[in-house]
């Protein structure tokens, strides 16, 4: 089971584990409404490195990014879920728009975001790959997307 902590204990957390000779990998997201397309890019994420570190946008940075109506589960909530899942270590939250002053403080040896980016696209890809990390992209499942719930379950109501 993995475990929310806060920006300042991550980085301890990631040198000792990188010291340890073992891998970090992070993804970053809203994951507001969990899909099954999420748990699949979890488990993919997980599968490159030895530990897992989810970068969870804040509430603040969710409504920044989605809007006032985002996100539908708060940032605790969201957490604990994501914590729940086998392939997740650590949770961490930022309330900014972008992971990249946080991921330069982690420094991972991997980080993935779907394949709807490239590294041309991908606001953090300098600072990976200044650090020496790597970036993976992984394929979505087709048709799952948050959006496309709330679409739906508004078509409900």
């Amino acid at each position: 089971m993995g475990e929310t902590v806060k920006r300042e204990k991550i980085r301890d957390i990631v040198k000792d584990i990188q010291a340890s000779g073992k891998t970090v990998v992070t993804t970053n997201g809203c994951f507001d409404i969990l899909h099954v397309g999420h748990v699949r890019y979890l488990q993919k994420t997980k599968s490159f490195a030895d530990y897992s570190i989810i970068l969870l946008n804040s509430d603040k940075s969710v409504k920044l990014i989605k809007g006032q109506d985002r996100p539908i589960n708060n940032e605790n909530d969201r957490a604990e879920i994501l914590c729940a899942l086998s392939c997740v270590d650590y949770v961490v939250l930022f309330d900014e728009s972008s992971p990249r002053d946080l991921l330069n403080e982690i420094k991972p040896d991997v980080h993935t975001k779907g394949a709807d980016y490239s590294t041309e696209t991908l606001p953090e890809a300098d600072v990976i790959l200044k650090n020496g990390g790597t970036i993976e992209f992984i394929e979505f499942v087709e048709g799952k997307s948050t959006t496309k719930i709330i679409k739906k379950m508004n078509k409900m109501n």
